[in-house]
């Protein structure tokens, strides 16, 4: 194979090639399948894939004996093959200078030999690497085989042209370009299927440049996260419902500027399946005659601060100009709860009061601007002042707002990305402040995160559990496993726990530990809640009809479950549907999640109560207002966290916290079961102390319903018997 001369120019024409093949994602190209097969048994390699490298990462296609995700591609081997002229042979990656900074995935850690031959386009544009590896160091590749290599990475490339080729065809069957109005459509996963000269034109792209990019090309940075999830909601609603619908969104010109659009959308069957299609108007000539809306694009009129425009061009002229800017986001914590309680009317007097305290926290020569919500920015001359800036803003938000009869608390999270000596764009800028800033709500809120690499592959890993779970619910893999609550001294059995778990066809059966922060996160978890509730329902019923002496069942609540406004009609529905007693059943609460709402979020709960289902307050004694709880909570339950239960035996201050539970509990007239007893001794000092329930891994794990059925029926822990 004669490798082409790569192509000079810029770094984009290379990526426009790489889009050209549509494999910026793994797809199941059988074709691509041999080739990496024959490979391996060609060389004997125990591992070949097809590296597509883009301008981050490595995007492995077509593995043969591994399985491999998307890896940050710095320092990855097959990013110097792509950028050689023959075939790169390595001995050993431990040992090799080169790539000991590479962030190899888990199953290539234990490999050593490595090989890769360049994959170029007939254009001479370098888009990957066909790779080997092996567990052996130091192999020799001989002529023979680094020609053998390098004639499979050339079947790649016709394989890859051939499907480019094919998809061509399709696309533009039946399709001509006559038309004046400008024309694009996209497939579900939102990349460009085809796109007409007119709006080549209007948007200011080359003829065919657009074709296998992402729908992103055409909207700004600054509105891709509201726009495009926007656009993509449509696009699944159309192509569903085989509707269309007309929307307006801000374009993006190829040469930086933004303009006002209006679609008109559509669905189109094709052989490649379901294509959303849109009519583009251009709309600025309309937009421009209503002064409100030039007013509101030049800045935010309610706060008087820059707003989002005008902090993306000052940053980037900032940033032009070689200078070392930082930019810090912050969102205020209890914003919500203010604007729910108290109205609108005064969540815009916070916004207005933070908007006069924010500038006088920072020096002159700081760019203050609101995003919108309770989202604002700055962007400091050097990011070396990041952090004595945030913590002099955090400090002046400890006091609180006076907002007419109102007195507000209400605190920061901030987010920090300083600009390094090498190249970075304002929205890389402004992504990496964003995901510090989640890591600073997700570390407990009130505090500041600066950016590192490990966010972003932490973001990654976040994605692909969550797109994993979509995938899961659409499956039917969540389901409910049991966990017995039991009398102690009698060891009757008298209900259960609902547990979450993930019946994954890969990894098996995983705790909520691997899932349950991702599925929180997820647009679906209110209706994960809902099945829950009626799923143990259904099962309650079920046990219930096999004769088994009647369970309590509690159920753990998400906290959007809370406010959802529905959690009591569902509760009660489901009883209703399945004829059971409300005083059979139990929700759990954490008090996280209690003293995170307020009283009207907490209506839901009382109404509950007052119908006779159960309340239970979740890891009791963990949280840090456990007495305030109790007072605002309708209880029914305590349930003492097996943090205390764990050391009763030999801790004098857990012994201690225990009685006081029991003490305050029989004071309240609540009911109180510990949990995590797993030794008799400790359920016999428990029972000393006046606790008479339990539930813990003496008594059985978390089950399935056919197993406590045999356990209740006494096929299973004979200790256990029903109550």
């Amino acid at each position: 194979m004669t490798i082409p001369s790569p192509t000079t120019g810029p770094d984009d024409a290379r990526l426009a090639a790489l889009r050209s093949f549509r494999v910026v994602e793994a797809m199941a190209e059988p074709g691509l399948d041999r080739i990496t097969r024959l490979t391996g048994f060609s060389l004997g390699m125990p591992m070949v894939w097809i590296s597509l490298i883009d301008d981050h990462w490595v995007l492995p296609q077509s593995c043969f004996g591994v399985a491999l995700a998307p890896t940050p591609r710095h320092a990855m081997p097959c990013l110097r093959v792509m950028e050689s002229d023959a075939v790169l042979v390595v001995g050993d990656l431990h040992r090799d200078d080169r790539f000991t900074t590479a962030s190899f995935p888990e199953p290539l850690r234990a490999m050593h030999f490595y090989a890769g031959a360049p994959l170029v386009t007939s254009e001479g544009h370098r888009i990957g690497a066909l790779c080997v590896m092996d567990f052996n160091p130091n192999r020799v590749l001989s002529g023979w085989q680094r020609a053998t290599l390098t004639g499979f990475a050339a079947l790649v490339m016709d394989q890859l042209d051939l499907r480019r080729s094919e998809f061509g065809r399709a696309t533009v069957a039946g399709r001509a370009d006559p038309s004046d109005d400008a024309c694009l459509s996209v497939d579900p996963a939102g990349d460009v299927t085809f796109v007409n000269r007119a709006a080549e034109t209007m948007l200011g792209h080359a003829p065919g440049s657009m074709l296998g990019k992402s729908i992103d090309c055409v909207i700004p940075a600054a509105l891709r996260d509201g726009d495009r999830a926007n656009l993509v909601q449509i696009a699944r609603e159309a192509i569903a419902n085989g509707a269309g619908r007309t929307i307006e969104l801000t374009a993006l010109h190829r040469d930086g500027t933004r303009f006002p659009i209006e679609l008109s959308l559509s669905v189109r069957q094709t052989p490649m399946g379901n294509r959303l299609e849109a009519i583009i108007r251009d709309i600025s000539a309309w937009r421009a005659r209503d002064p409100v809306l030039v007013l509101m694009a030049q800045g935010n009129t309610l706060s008087g601060l820059a707003n989002r425009a005008q902090f993306d061009a000052r940053l980037r002229a900032s940033l032009e100009a070689r200078e070392h800017p930082g930019v810090l986001l912050l969102n205020l914590d209890g914003f919500k709860e203010v604007n729910d309680s108290l109205g609108h009317a005064i969540g815009d007097m916070l916004l207005q009061a933070v908007a006069v305290r924010l500038p006088l926290c920072v020096t002159q020569d700081t760019l203050v601007a609101w995003f919108g919500g309770d989202a604002f920015a700055l962007m400091l001359p050097s990011g070396t002042e990041a952090a004595s800036c945030a913590t002099a803003i955090l400090d002046a938000f400890r006091a609180p707002f006076h907002l007419g009869e109102h007195t507000v608390h209400v605190g920061l999270s901030i987010g920090a990305a300083l600009a390094t000596e090498g190249a970075v764009s304002p929205d890389d800028l402004v992504a990496d402040a964003d995901l510090a800033l989640y890591q600073a709500k997700t570390d407990g809120r009130g505090c500041l995160r600066v950016f590192d690499p490990v966010l972003r592959r932490a973001a990654l890993a976040r994605r692909t559990l969550q797109d994993d779970l979509s995938r899961a619910l659409k499956a039917g893999e969540l389901v409910l496993h049991y966990q017995p609550q039991v009398a102690l001294g009698t060891s009757q059995v008298i209900g259960v726990e609902a547990l979450l778990r993930w019946q994954h066809p890969e990894r098996g059966l995983l705790l909520p530990g691997a899932f349950l922060s991702a599925l929180e996160a997820h647009p679906c978890v209110d209706a994960v809640g809902r099945w829950i509730i009626e799923e143990s329902c259904r099962q309650a019923a079920a046990w219930r009809a096999a004769k088994l002496p009647p369970l309590r069942v509690a159920v753990n609540l998400f906290g959007v479950q809370l406010k959802s406004g529905t959690l009591a009609r569902d509760v009660m529905n489901s009883l209703d549907r399945y004829r059971l007693d409300p005083a059979g059943f139990e929700v759990e609460v954490t008090e996280r999640i209690a003293l995170q709402a307020d009283d009207t979020v907490l209506d839901p709960l009382r109404e509950l109560h007052a119908r006779g289902v159960s309340i239970a307050f979740d890891d009791f004694g963990t949280g840090y207002a456990s007495l305030s709880s109790l007072k605002r909570v309708p209880l029914t339950r305590l349930k003492i966290d097996r943090s205390f239960v764990r050391d009763v035996l030999t801790g004098r201050h857990d012994a201690g916290i225990i009685r006081a539970v029991l003490g305050m509990a029989d004071s309240f007239g609540l009911q109180v079961i510990a949990e995590g007893i797993e030794r008799p001794e400790q359920e016999t000092i428990l029972r000393a102390m006046g606790c008479h329930e339990g539930q813990g891994f003496l008594y059985g794990q978390a089950m399935t319903p056919r197993q406590v059925a045999a356990l209740i029926r006494g096929k299973g822990n004979r200790r256990l018997s029903a109550a």
